[in-house]
């Protein structure tokens, strides 16, 4: 019988091009948003056909970050030393500071205009930029965006009380038919970290002359010692694990592990957000806690009220600024925790950061399933978490199960024991709180000098003696002393 022998493909055989494995839209629209805009714009300009398939593929310019541009950073030393840029506006009275602040992203703004790409945006990232209330407003506003969510982390020259008024006034009653276009509105959370390849955090973060030994053995001929190597290859495995962290850390409103906004917003904000519930989202949701409701009228009131549904315990709108468990003592609160897909949608935050793939304030808020695998959500601001929280341990008891210490303190019309309790924070709600099994742990005495120490916050300190003695090998009680010179 004869047989044929086939020989099999050969590498050249199964080599795809570039242009071949772009033109799968589905590869193509996976793969833009990883890729800067110079970079998009390069391929399109190298031939006619990629600058058929970047400019005429829909999608491709969906996600525009530019917060690595060059052209969109404002340097403020050319103002501060009377630089050439700023002779040159001072000749232009006409130009105002929202026009002079935002002038390097309404040029890009421009340029992308003219070459048909503005319009195509839905995702768009100005975190870290110079960035006014005009401009946020033209692109809330104007015809011209198409702005579905808008990230404007930790921008300068923001006036935020003028954003405040244009998102109120694009969410009046007699807006038009389907506005406006912004659906997610990132602000109050810090920008995220810029994407570092594993490949560029391996080589650059060692000092020259210093590589770790898989990577790169010697310079020159000349050969490192091993332990500057073996070192070198710690710093690389720290890095990779951080960088792994920072990654994995995004759903931080769904990790209960207290602040989740460092500085809490203004009042005006808190009403801001419940105008715009349902039409804008926000990277912040509002404290639902029972002191937030409507308080039970006088006429309506009976010993068994409980304290904190009464007038004189009710608290305006606030922003929630920490991600809570449930009471550590009944396991539950009086508000209930948030389910993503039961409760409404206008319960949950937006996470960080923005999605790559959707441009929709839904998807901006589900929740990944392996960060967050039940999905719930329970968050308060301080003022409802007012002494009955520990800073160290994040437990706390909800108003039901919170007890005055003192009963001298009670009162069967008004009760009001956030007022009555012992605090040992100064009246200052953000200063470190902590349980009194927190308080028992860390708060130790020296057993050299017998005076009392904490385990967190002196340096060097063991479970014995005070950090002087680890460092210095005196107490701390008897204070530092000076070397004697002479």
């Amino acid at each position: 019988m004869d047989t044929t022998s086939t020989t099999p493909p050969t590498h050249a055989d199964l080599s795809t091009s570039l242009l071949q494995l772009l033109s799968n839209p589905l590869v193509l629209y996976h793969t833009a948003p990883y890729l800067p805009v110079p970079a998009l714009l390069a391929l399109g300009a190298s031939n006619k056909s990629f600058q058929s398939l970047v400019h005429g593929t829909p999608g491709v310019f969906r996600h525009l970050d530019l917060t690595q541009i060059k052209a969109a950073q404002f340097q403020l030393a050319a103002i501060d030393h009377g630089g050439e840029v700023w002779r040159n506006v001072q000749l232009d009275e006409n130009v105002t500071e929202d026009d002079f602040y935002g002038g390097p992203l309404r040029g890009i703004f421009s340029k992308l205009q003219r070459q048909h790409i503005l319009q195509d945006v839905q995702t768009l990232i100005l975190d870290g930029l110079s960035v006014t209330s005009d401009l946020v407003s033209e692109i809330i506003c104007s015809d011209t965006f198409n702005v579905r969510i808008l990230s404007v982390r930790e921008v300068h020259h923001l006036n935020e009380r003028k954003l405040q008024q244009a998102l109120l006034y694009v969410i009046r009653p007699s807006r038009a038919p389907n506005t406006p276009k912004l659906e997610a509105l990132y602000i109050f959370g810090p920008k995220d970290v810029a994407p570092v390849s594993r490949f560029e955090r391996h080589l650059n973060r060692y000092p020259a002359g210093i590589a770790p030994i898989d990577t790169i053995p010697s310079y020159g001929g000349v050969t490192y010692s091993p332990g500057a190597q073996i070192g070198a290859k710690w710093n690389q495995k720290s890095g990779d694990t951080l960088a792994d962290e920072i990654k994995k850390n995004g759903d931080k409103w769904y990790q209960r592990s207290g602040k989740v906004i460092a500085k809490p917003p203004s009042e005006e904000w808190a009403e801001t957000i419940r105008a715009c519930e349902g039409i804008i989202s926000f990277d912040a949701v509002l404290c639902h806690g029972p002191r937030h409701t409507h308080p039970i009228s006088a006429d309506k009131l009976q010993k068994s009220t409980p304290w904190y549904k009464q007038r004189e315990a009710h608290l305006p709108p606030r922003i929630a600024t920490c991600a809570l468990r449930s009471c550590c003592k009944c396991k539950t609160s009086p508000e209930g925790s948030s389910m993503f897909g039961r409760s409404p949608i206008e319960h949950f935050p937006l996470l960080a950061p923005p999605p790559l793939h959707s441009s929709t304030g839904k998807a901006a808020k589900t929740p990944s399933a392996e960060d967050t695998p039940d999905k719930k959500l329970l968050v308060r601001c301080l003022e409802c978490l007012w002494n009955r929280y520990c800073e160290s341990c994040h437990k706390w008891w909800c108003e039901d199960c919170y007890e005055v210490p003192d009963p001298a303190f009670h009162s069967s019309v008004a009760p009001q024991p956030w007022e009555s309790v012992g605090s040992t924070t100064g009246g200052n709600p953000e200063n470190d709180v902590k349980c009194a099994e927190c308080i028992y742990r860390t708060q130790l005495m020296c057993k050299v000098c017998g005076g009392g120490y904490c385990t967190v916050h002196n340096e060097g300190s063991t479970l014995t003696t005070a950090g002087r003695h680890a460092i210095d090998g005196w107490c701390s009680r008897s204070g530092r002393r000076a070397r004697e010179l002479y």
